[in-house]
């Protein structure tokens, strides 16, 4: 079960302006199974992303780069879940574009308005039928209001839909921000296997749009590690309709773009960390702010280091207070020059660790009582500089060498 995650409430997610979803059945791995989702966008509607950095990227990542580079408007996302078309080749290509084909002319659009997206298992032929077949059914349920249902139609090993909604007044004009996402495994920075998708109908131009969704990715999903795996699928979609009525935002400075940009945060740190509470296996959400750095890229680098520790994490699932293994992990991270005789580790209010080793002060049972909690604070201060970044992770448990192993049958 995920480690503290709200149950989904519907009521709770608002609906954005200019946004439909339909829901559709495939049996692109399992018969019956909800696996197509459809996002229509109304005409003006601008679209930025960003993809995983892992080179075996798969086929419809390759194709929404093409199509976001190509495109001057997209109006279209189709989604499945149980094939990942990655590790394809160029059937794969074409098979997505396929999709895309089937898509533009269901709704009235150019193929080049499409995007696809795939996740589930690599190296697996697409049934691509399927999912055009499946098209007709997931147009003719269209609405403004299937966020939860899609939250729950795009996921894979997850065991709880992700989804959040705030609402903001920019401009005088109510604005929504909503978001869906997917993942619980094979989740590490650029990306992590997870598809996310925000929409806001605020209006925002596209050069802002496409600096908000990699400075929102940087804080949020690729600041999350599960297992230390990149996946090849990894995508994250913004899109601004502009029908909030809100005159267009233009300038990074504005106190309008620091408001739409702390509500895209907000929503998508929000799912960034339900992918780690329903990450595969999970017990323990853990917390790692590290403090006191030269540059934000250290910080982070210190971060992925404790959380993708395989020894760090089964420790912190057995509740064992190993402490040596995190000294281990910031001392291997790469930081150039560090001190680490200026070095504090906290576990939330214990201090462990200071001036090169173990704090006079420290007791084992006070290292035991945090990690017996579902939630820990982390927290490294590395005494070199005033920046500091947050990384979240999970613990190992025995169900994750279950679910990963059992994952194909």
């Amino acid at each position: 079960m995920p480690v503290n995650l709200p149950e989904l409430d519907p009521a709770q997610l608002h609906a954005v302006a200019g946004v439909e979803i339909g829901i559709a059945s495939a049996g692109v791995k399992t018969v019956g199974r909800k696996d197509v989702t459809l996002f229509r966008f109304a005409p003006g509607t601008r679209v930025a992303g960003v993809f995983t950095l892992n080179r075996f990227c798969a086929a419809p990542v390759r194709i929404c780069q093409t199509h976001l580079a190509e495109s001057g408007e997209v109006r279209a996302l189709v989604i499945n879940t149980g094939n990942a078309n990655a590790g394809t080749g160029v059937d794969g290509f074409e098979r997505a574009k396929q999709i895309c084909f089937a898509t533009a002319e269901a709704l009235g659009v150019t193929p080049a308005e499409v995007l696809p997206f795939s996740t589930g298992v690599i190296l697996e032929p697409l049934p691509f039928e399927k999912i055009i077949a499946a098209l007709p059914a997931a147009k003719a349920d269209l609405l403004p209001s299937n966020w939860a249902a899609a939250a729950y139609s795009i996921m894979t090993t997850d065991t709880a839909p992700k989804a959040k909604s705030v609402q903001l007044e920019i401009g005088g004009k109510l604005v929504t921000v909503t978001g869906i996402a997917k993942g619980a495994g094979m989740i590490h920075p650029n990306m992590a296997t997870m598809l996310g998708y925000v929409a806001t109908d605020a209006s925002v131009s596209q050069s802002l749009l496409q600096d908000l969704v990699k400075w929102a990715a940087d804080r949020s999903f690729n600041s999350i590690t599960v297992d230390g795996d990149t996946s090849t699928n990894d995508s994250f979609i913004l899109a601004a309709t502009g029908q909030a009525g809100n005159a267009e935002i233009d300038d990074a400075a504005s106190a309008e773009f620091s408001l739409l940009r702390d509500a895209v945060l907000e929503v998508s740190q929000y799912l960034a960390k339900a992918i780690i509470r329903d990450g595969e296996g999970a017990t323990k959400f853990m917390t790692i702010k590290v403090e006191g750095g030269k540059t934000w890229d250290e910080c982070k680098t210190v971060g992925y280091a404790i959380g993708k520790s395989p020894l760090v994490k089964t420790a912190f699932f057995a509740s064992d207070p190993n402490l040596g293994r995190i000294l281990c992990a910031i001392g291997y991270s790469g930081v150039d020059a560090l001190d680490v005789d200026q070095l504090e580790v906290w576990l939330d209010d214990v201090l462990v660790a200071k001036d090169g080793g173990r704090h006079p002060d420290y007791k084992e049972e006070d290292g035991q009582r945090v990690l017996k909690q579902s939630e820990i604070t982390i927290t490294v201060k590395l005494g070199r500089g005033n920046v500091e970044a947050t990384v979240w992770t999970c613990d190992f448990s025995y169900d994750y060498v279950k679910i990963n192993a059992d994952y194909r049958s």
